[in-house]
């Protein structure tokens, strides 16, 4: 074997148990790291479990300076068989880094037993930190706000953090040790360093014979490609839907086509920012934020638009690392330059016993650069997990609350596959509720209730974007109608709060059941009805009304009641009954009114009562007619009058009463007429005069006095003549 190894392998199993025969090793910002190892050793019986996922790291010697360390956790080792004395193994190095891939989630951030939201750099420190890896190094200059919403669905750790970072303008590359690596968090130029040893390397031709002993770049290919020259975005706030959210951000360019424009909606600026905020005024920091996501998308752009390939012997070029270029022939390019790809690949000669090839190890570079100046952004090639369909979730609020509601009617959602929710106000986002109509101050509003299975879809399929678009009963919310029995009833059926029962509701209820068919409305306390024109009712049946306690219609202009045929009304108490001016009453048969006790009619004016034929009057009681001035009674055929006992008639002035034919009075026993001055009872040219002094005349043509049996005439003189 050689007694002198240029790279030497630290594993668990010691160093140099396994010995390098070919390394390929490739990294590139912001992409994970690939090192593949071919391996030599005596040892044929190695453990392939005591090499799976521990660290292994290369120590690569330089011509000066100290070595460069590649190190990596061991993700697939096998062996293949046998060369000479040694066996042969395979091992594959990932960063750890790498093992994100090997874990997947659904989450929600913030966690929701945090109050405060988070920027995506803690978002990705705490995804670092769950899985237990600290080995990270944050070089980040720019500024994040953060976010309150934001979802990792159905997919890998290492997926979630990739987007995010993407989305961002937010990079990564690795610092190797010996024995650890650091993965390392970029947004900028001045994120980078000079590299170590190789902070100027020359360019030298193939031909020269001393390349082979000197790290150097013999292969230069400066590359410029034609890319967009601006990005605009857009986005949507519903607080303020109206508002213009367009930015703008642009690369000028000396060359034609510098103009081209990449147009894109939604920017993904609005919402997740602000997603848990109860605010009417929208989203004050869009525009900045906006701007910033449309500068990194143009940056990202324009990464490619001036490139470097090239290639060398030179061992120490480290992605993420800036070196500067002397001795090329054009001058503009000794300048400083940041590796943004590499592949080394390190074939190691010399070793005893089998035919290897050279004798000597072989070092072979590639690698991809950028002006150290001009800003990087990883490409967007992560995907956004995409929600292509409904799901449903919980509707969740503050403990003690049975509706948890903000000013625009959202509610809190605990999804299904959301382990670290409480089933709380902290759940979620709040989320918009579709209705089947949304005016200005008018359409339909239904908010969905704390326990109540909703029904949530997500905005182009953005986790981060939810919205719910319907209700669905469950094991626990059935129906408010027993089905199937009750299979033709629908309708709305509500539940009074707070600590309503099944008892309190309100209800809208269809039933359409052939020949049972029925409109039925509950209102739990109230019902306020308001008509501001015309109101028709039209009812084909019976129609029955019950009123537990008082009823008052107030009719402010005329009021038409016609009943074809009976109506009965009775009134338990009392009733009052005003009309301002004339009423009439016309009734095409009979009538009958009675009165079970005292009847009080007043008339402010006259009254006039006509009968076309009989009327009759029984008083089973007293009666009592005052008239303030004159009273005519008309009786156009006879008129008679009885009283069962006493009758008593009093009048303040004159008394005339006027018989057409006879007269006559009855008198079961006594009859006593009285008057204060004089008695005239008169006939013809005869009459009898009693006057107040007691005289009584008598006059008449003849007088005949006869009596049937003594006659007696007194008096203190009589006269005869």
């Amino acid at each position: 074997m050689m007694s002198t190894r240029p790279i030497a392998v630290k594993s668990p199993l010691g160093k140099d148990v396994l010995l390098l025969l070919h390394l390929k090793a490739s990294e590139e910002l912001g992409r994970l790291s690939l090192f593949e190892l071919e391996l030599l050793s005596e040892n044929h019986e190695v453990k392939l479990e005591d090499l799976l996922g521990k660290s292994v790291t290369l120590e690569l010697e330089r011509p000066a300076g100290k070595p460069r360390y590649f190190n990596g956790l061991v993700t697939r080792f096998s062996q293949s068989g046998r060369i000479g004395r040694y066996s042969r193994y395979h091992a594959t190095l990932r960063p750890w880094l790498w093992l994100l891939t090997r874990t997947a989630d659904c989450r929600i951030f913030p966690d929701p037993k945090e109050a405060e939201s988070k920027t995506i750099p803690e978002i990705l420190k705490d995804v670092f930190r769950k899985n237990g890896f600290s080995d990270f190094k944050e070089r980040l200059h720019g500024t994040y706000k953060p976010r309150e919403y934001c979802v990792q669905y159905r997919e890998t750790d290492f997926n979630f953090v990739s987007r995010l970072m993407e989305e961002e303008g937010i990079y990564y590359y690795l610092e190797h040790e010996d024995g650890k690596h650091f993965v390392v968090l970029a947004d900028s130029s001045t994120s980078h360093d000079p590299i170590p040893g190789c902070e100027k390397v020359p360019f030298m031709a193939a031909t020269v014979e001393s390349a082979a002993r000197v790290d150097h770049i013999s292969d230069w290919q400066l590359v410029h490609e034609l890319q967009s020259g601006s990005a605009v975005l857009d986005d949507y706030d519903f607080e303020v839907s109206r508002a213009d959210l367009s930015v703008r951000a642009s690369v000028p360019r000396g060359h034609a086509h510098a103009k081209l424009e990449i147009y894109d909606y939604p920017g993904f600026y609005v919402g997740a920012y602000s997603a848990r905020g109860e605010g009417t005024q929208g989203d004050k920091d869009a525009l900045d934020r906006g701007q910033h996501f449309a500068r990194t998308r143009i940056e990202e752009a324009q990464t490619d638009y001036e490139q470097i390939h090239g290639g060398g012997n030179v061992r120490g070029l480290a992605v993420g690392g800036v070196f500067k270029l002397t001795d090329f022939h054009r001058e503009d390019q000794n300048r400083d330059h940041l590796v943004v790809a590499s592949e080394l690949e390190v074939q190691v000669g010399g070793y005893e016993g089998f035919d290897a090839g050279s004798k000597e190890t072989l070092y072979r570079c590639r690698f991809s650069a950028v002006p150290s100046k001009v800003p990087f952004r990883t490409r967007r090639i992560t995907p956004k997990p995409s929600i292509p369909g409904p799901q449903t979730g919980t509707v969740v609020g503050k403990s003690g609350e049975e509706i948890w509601t903000d000013v625009h009617g959202r509610v809190k959602v605990q999804f299904h596959w959301d382990r670290k929710g409480g089933h709380d106000e902290s759940s979620s986002c709040w989320v918009r509720v579709a209705h089947p109509w949304a005016g200005k101050s008018w359409g339909i509003v239904h908010i969905p209730r704390i326990g109540h299975e909703v029904v949530v879809e997500f905005l182009e399929g953005d986790p981060d974007r939810p919205i719910i678009t319907g209700s669905v009963y469950n094991g626990q919310n059935k129906p408010p109608y027993k089905l199937p029995d009750h299979q033709t009833q629908s309708g709305i059926k509500s539940r009074s709060t707070k600590e309503g029962g099944p008892d309190n509701f309100n209800e809208i209820r269809f039933e359409d059941k052939k020949g049972e068919e029925q409109l039925f409305i509950h209102a739990e306390k109230n019902q306020d009805i308001e008509v501001e024109n015309d109101e028709t009712h039209s009812v084909g049946h019976d129609r029955t009304k019950t009123i537990d306690h008082d009823e008052t219609t107030h009719v402010k202009n005329n009021r038409t009641e016609t009943v074809d045929k009976e109506e009965s009304i009775t009134i338990g108490g009392s009733r009052t009954e005003n009309v301002a001016k004339d009423e009439t009453i016309a009734i095409g048969a009979n009538r009958t009114e009675t009165v079970a006790k005292d009847e009080s009619i007043t008339i402010s004016g006259g009254r006039k009562e006509s009968v076309s034929k009989d009327e009759s009057i029984a008083i089973g009681g007293g009666r009592t007619e005052t008239v303030a001035k004159d009273e005519s009674i008309t009786i156009s055929g006879n008129r008679e009058l009885m009283v069962a006992k006493d009758e008593g008639v009093s009048i303040g002035e004159k008394y005339s009463q006027s018989v057409g034919k006879d007269a006559t009075i009855d008198v079961g026993k006594k009859l006593t007429i009285q008057a204060g001055d004089e008695i005239t009872l008169k006939t013809g040219s005869a009459s009898i005069t009693l006057k107040k002094s007691g005289d009584v005349v008598i006059s008449g043509g003849k007088v005949s006095v006869k009596a049937s049996g003594d006659l007696t005439l007194k008096g203190s003189k009589i006269a005869q003549n």
